[in-house]
């Protein structure tokens, strides 16, 4: 028995719940599309591999990485026929993590991690640990991390200067809870190209919940409606958490330490070879009755061209786009200063081959959408590498626990209210680093407006030094008159990244490929700038879930990639985001639920109703009036069928 071929196959590899949920059947033996755990977890059975066959992966982030991983474990292909290309000269894309003590630490950007990112922690269940025995994985190290040390935030949201602004609720009326429950409701079809921005009052983007999802998320009021949407399904389970920041887990230690050091590591053992400095800028590809095949992928390697032939069994996995290319540094005493348009990034870009393969076929989706605005996807961040100073004295107050004690610290991210740049900064557990001094502390800052002037420094942020950006951070902790002293044990290093968000920017359907383009034989696309079927962007689970979708197709395995956790559907889950969203009081509707279900089985999926609340009955033929009119004939017929259903069961469980 041989590999499958993906043209085939009768098999959806990428699971979908809108299609067939409600189809099980004989003729059907997988289980529900979303169905996720230890069932999911089989390795296809495989016959002889095909002869003489090479993986190709173009770029080394996640999304590459977990792509090699996938080949060997479920593919049953041999690490020394996978070559990884990659521009830079180290492992890790986006997931980067750099520097010393000396002369500052560096991370262009975080990770705030969910317990449901399923193939994420498949992944990493098999990755072996960074630190932990042999025989423990990366999974067992995250969550003896986290289970002994819960996250959460007591100084989430920050104004006037140094106060902490109450966050306890998400502080939405009526109206705006309406705003979010129809956005909830309408189909992803309906939101093609609409912002945010264009969607919601401007009282709502002024409300609590704006300010912690936009700056947990890092979402723009212009980006997209849909990604927006998208992402409260996605997180509905964790909105209670939102405030405080309790439904997040994180690492150890930065991203690269904890994620792409024990991958690569793995990696490398089972003979994975990493090809450093290497542009892959176009693919070759022979068309044929509505086919597309890879037959060749042109490079630029130390100056010279080079052309890698693709045999004809060969599979090539290829990163579209990029969030920090182009990315301009800067220091203390040094301003970043950017080497692309607002337009258009060049040839020597990571958008290139993408660009290229769009050029081809509109299969390849339209990357312009996404390159071709950098003033509305550019934010700027600063890694602060800290001794005592007038700063971690404030940072103390603010903290969960002492900074210096390996737990956690903020708890995510704090963010100015009242900041023109809408300024956030984080401490993350300490070392930071694993060879971090034990006197030294890492903070990491960063704003989402960057056209306007600072509230303390009269700049924008990308025309600051990072002395000036320390000083705006000190005006709003409240601590600006001690600048001098907190600059004199701080390093600065900046990064100012012109596409950070731009997978977030308005979209239309068509705009992203899907992993595996329409036609293409040998070809899959990964990373955040590529269509599946429910997921978000902007995590490393979707980086993940691409590579998996992009090794089944392309391999033939007779393996099903899983849809989103179903999280969104429990009617637990539901009822516990309405309650937050209604400043953690019973929501209209609530109590009937209580007046139907409480002397059943399923009294226990309704959450407890506040201890000096009315009569139930009072309440509910208030919520009732509330739904259909007091007096109307509606209105007393459910109430009557309420009293009736209500001394039924009473009568029932004498």
């Amino acid at each position: 028995m041989k590999h499958a071929d993906s043209r085939t196959s009768s098999l959806r590899v990428e699971a979908n719940i809108g299609e067939g949920f409600w189809r099980k059947g004989p003729q059907d033996s997988l289980p529900p599309p979303d169905m996720t755990g230890a069932y999911m977890r089989n390795r296809p059975v495989l016959g002889a591999p095909v002869a003489g066959r090479k993986a190709w992966i173009i770029g080394s982030g996640i999304a590459g990485l977990a792509a090699a991983f996938y080949l060997i474990r479920d593919g049953g292909m041999a690490g020394e026929d996978i070559t990884i290309l990659d521009t830079l000269d180290v492992a890790g894309g986006s997931l980067d993590g750099a520097g010393n003590a000396e002369q500052g630490y560096i991370v262009r950007g975080g990770r705030e991690m969910n317990w449901n990112y399923d193939n994420f922690w498949d992944l990493f269940q098999d990755v072996p640990a960074l630190e932990l025995p042999e025989g423990y994985s990366v999974l067992d190290e995250y969550r003896y991390v986290n289970d002994n040390d819960p996250n959460w935030s007591k100084a989430r949201l920050m104004h006037q200067q140094g106060k902490i602004r109450d966050f306890s609720t998400l502080g939405l009326t009526k109206a705006h809870q309406w705003e979010i429950v129809k956005l909830l409701l309408k189909r992803k079809e309906e939101l093609d190209d609409i912002s945010i921005e264009s969607y919601f009052s401007k009282s709502f983007l002024e409300t609590n919940f704006w300010y912690l999802w936009r700056s947990m998320f890092a979402f723009e009021n212009w980006q997209s409606l849909l990604e927006m949407k998208l992402y409260m399904h996605r997180f509905l389970d964790a909105i209670d958490g939102l405030t405080d920041m309790s439904a997040l887990v994180f690492p150890k230690y930065n991203q690269y330490d904890s994620f792409v050091v024990p991958l690569t590591r793995m990696l490398k053992d089972k003979g994975v070879k990493v090809q450093f400095n290497t542009r892959a800028y176009d693919l070759d590809m022979r068309e044929e009755a509505g086919s597309r095949t890879v037959t060749a992928i042109r490079c630029r390697s130390a100056g010279q061209e080079v052309q890698i032939d693709v045999g004809p069994h060969d599979v090539v996995f290829a990163l579209t786009g990029s969030m920090t290319e182009g990315t301009a540094y800067g220091d203390m005493d040094t301003v970043p200063v950017l080497a692309r348009g607002n337009e258009e990034p060049g040839d020597d870009s990571d958008w290139t081959l993408w660009k290229r393969l769009a050029a081809k076929s509109p299969v390849f989706g339209r990357p312009e959408k996404f390159y071709g605005d950098v003033k509305g996807s550019m934010w700027e961040s600063a890694t602060l590498t800290c001794k005592p100073s007038p700063l971690i004295d404030k940072l103390k107050e603010l903290s969960v626990n002492d900074p210096y004690s390996g737990k956690t610290v903020t708890g995510g991210v704090i963010t100015f209210t009242d900041s023109n740049w809408v300024m956030s900064f984080t401490c993350n557990r300490q070392p930071h680093f694993p060879d971090q001094p034990g006197d030294v502390l890492v903070l990491w800052v960063y704003a989402l407006l960057m056209d306007k002037k600072g509230n303390h420094v009269p700049k924008t942020m990308p025309e600051c030094t990072g002395r000036e950006i320390l000083a705006e951070l000190c005006y709003h902790l409240g601590i600006a008159d001690q600048i001098d002293a907190v600059a004199a044990n701080t390093k600065v290093r900046l990064a100012l990244m012109p596409y950070i968000t731009a997978q977030f920017m308005p979209r239309a359907a068509g705009d992203r490929p899907h992993v595996v383009p329409e036609g293409c034989t040998n070809l899959a696309l990964l990373g955040q700038f590529v269509e599946t079927s429910n997921d978000v962007i902007f995590t490393m689970e979707s980086s993940v879930r691409t590579a998996r979708i992009g090794v089944y197709t392309l391999l033939g395995l007779p393996k099903q990639v899983p849809d989103i956790s179903p999280t969104q559907y429990d009617i637990r889950n539901i009822i516990k985001g309405a309650r937050a969203l209604n400043g953690n009081q019973p929501f209209v509707g609530e109590r009937l639920l209580h007046r139907v279900l409480g002397k059943t089985y399923f009294a226990h999926i309704l959450p407890p109703l506040p201890d000096n609340d009315e009569t139930l009955r009072e309440r509910a033929e208030s919520e009732l009036a509330q739904l259909l009119g007091k007096g109307g004939q509606a209105f007393g017929k459910l109430s009557a069928w309420l009293e009736r259903y209500s001394s039924n069961l009473r009568d029932k469980s004498k």
